[in-house]
């Protein structure tokens, strides 16, 4: 069985930052793919951003959406067994609740993420 707590999210102004982290337990995030995926008020869940590494060599994959791409950073700190999201210049539409995942294949789509954390609410406002 595997648990992901989510941390780090709250309300923030419009350019602003915030580092959500994304805590695994039952598996290490050292060599499974670990993705963030968010859902706005009144809108459907989407995919934010993915990371797998494989714990051995530099070799990683990321991938983001193209609507964070550039402002958003997936990381994973292996002692830890955490995953992050790295949030810069923060706009209103950034807005919604942010879950992390775990998979077994880097891919966007959420049918194929296994387990989920229970999400935590991001707010860019002024």
């Amino acid at each position: 069985q595997v648990q992901l707590v989510e941390s780090g999210g709250g309300l923030v102004q419009p350019g602003g930052s915030l580092r959500l982290s994304c805590a695994a337990s039952g598996r290490t995030v050292t060599t499974s793919v670990l993705g963030w995926f968010r859902q706005a008020p009144g809108k459907d869940r989407e995919f934010v951003a993915v990371r797998y590494w494989n714990g051995v060599s530099t070799y990683s994959i990321t991938d983001y959406a193209d609507s964070v791409k550039g402002r958003f950073t997936i990381s994973t700190d292996n002692a830890k067994n955490t995953v992050y999201l790295q949030m810069n210049s923060l706009k209103p539409e950034d807005t919604a609740v942010y879950y992390c995942a775990v998979s077994k294949r880097v891919t966007r789509r959420q049918s194929e993420y296994d387990y989920w954390g229970q999400g935590i609410q991001v707010t860019v406002s002024s």
